[in-house]
């Protein structure tokens, strides 16, 4: 049985830690597992670098990426360390010798290819590989990083790769929730859910898992599983389906604080003028989520959207010069919003849904500023200062502290 075990920032962030992800790795290499460990850099390692490189104004770019890589280069040496002193086998595997294979976009790589080789023969040796996460190397032979998270992307993508059983991500919490235990103390742990569902709760403001990963474990089928480094349990399952017994109509609230609202006002109402403000916005690779054209009146209308809080001045800096163009007055703009979603793949077979949310929002009097909706998914922009209270009365309404 080939088993991919991910441990994170916060599971590898001193030696003593270290030490007891060891101890995790022999007690399952003694049980007999074949075991690939993917590891981060060591918890705010990754900043530390991007500090220094900001001290001579890099920020991205080859150089930038050799300099990242190490963080995850000492995680791997001390981890191989570690499992010396438990009598355990194992090889340190850098990106560039396994080979993780990808595109030249350095800082934000996009993996091609993984070949197994080398990887089947450390496992057929009864050695465990010890691989870093977050890093690759692309056609000439230079080191590249996937981006923030990208050591749950490098995990499933060498189990997806390897055809591993199980791809087992290690974070500081023993599973998904129905919502931030944090904000809702009764918050209850999910067993199962569906890719669709965690691509969904992950893209909303869940920060379990990395998005990327969980497409990545969607295309190719591989079995995931959400579990703690620090206690034991069976954590969360994260699969194509599950059971029609245990499917429940909404699986889970998700709080997205990262939002930024930005409104055009009075342009004209004519064809293209959507393509003519987003076309601008996402030549800089600034993406945009909900959109919203209110009808237009007498040849005019009003355009908003919203955009991450980090892109929210570049953003108006690249419309502001259109005005005129666009045939707008001005630009108005909100930082005070967050995203409040439901999830739940039981949405496509009960109706009534979104009039519940709406109805429960209501009752606690915040107002709906934005909605979209998707075959499993309803969300709701709002202003921020709700944030607490939205999540809380949609967790109630639904019931999800005691499931459905």
């Amino acid at each position: 049985m080939i088993i991919v075990k991910k441990f994170g920032g916060t599971s590898v962030g001193d030696t003593k830690k270290i030490t007891a992800v060891a101890a995790k790795v022999a007690e399952a290499y003694h049980k007999g597992e074949d075991i690939i460990v993917v590891v981060s850099a060591m918890s705010g390692e990754t900043n530390r670098l991007l500090s220094l490189a900001r001290d001579f104004n890099e920020s991205k770019g080859a150089a930038v990426d050799v300099l990242l890589a190490t963080g995850e280069q000492v995680t791997v040496a001390l981890l191989c360390m570690a499992l010396k002193n438990l009598n355990v086998p194992s090889v340190p595997c850098l990106g560039w010798q396994i080979p993780v294979e990808t595109d030249s976009s350095f800082g934000k790589a996009r993996i091609n290819r993984i070949p197994t080789n080398r990887l089947k023969e450390i496992l057929t040796d009864k050695k465990v590989v010890v691989a870093a996460g977050f890093q690759g190397v692309n056609e000439q032979g230079a080191i590249t990083t996937l981006g923030r998270g990208g050591s749950d992307t490098s995990a499933v993508a060498l189990a997806a790769a390897i055809e591993a059983d199980e791809c087992q991500i290690f974070t500081d919490v023993d599973g998904v929730y129905t919502t931030d235990p944090r904000l809702v103390p009764e918050a209850r742990k999910l067993n199962n859910i569906t890719y669709e569902e965690m691509l969904e709760m992950a893209s909303l403001g869940a920060k379990v898992l990395q998005i990327r990963a969980v497409e990545f474990a969607s295309k190719y089928n591989v079995k995931l599983r959400v579990l703690s480094s620090f206690q034991k349990g069976e954590g969360t399952s994260i699969s194509k389906e599950v059971s029609e017994m245990e499917k429940a109509i909404i699986s889970g609230v998700a709080l997205n604080k990262n939002e930024a609202q930005i409104k055009v006002i009075g342009v004209t109402d004519r064809p293209g003028i959507a393509s003519d403000i987003l076309g601008p916005v996402a030549d800089q690779n600034i993406e945009v989520d909900m959109i919203v054209q209110n009808l237009g009146e007498e040849g005019i209308t009003d355009f908003t959207f919203t955009v991450s809080r980090d892109d929210f001045q570049q953003t108006k800096k690249i419309l502001e010069p259109l005005l005129t163009e666009l045939g707008a007055t001005r630009i108005d703009g909100d930082t005070k919003i967050v995203k409040l979603s439901i999830v739940g793949v039981g949405m496509r077979s009960h109706s009534g849904i979104a009039s519940k949310m709406f109805r429960a929002l209501a009752e606690e009097n915040i107002n709906i500023k934005m909605i979209s909706t998707s075959e499993i998914k309803i969300s709701v922009v709002i202003d921020e200062k709700y944030s607490e209270l939205g999540v809380r009365c949609l967790h109630s309404a639904f019931e999800l502290e005691t499931g459905q």
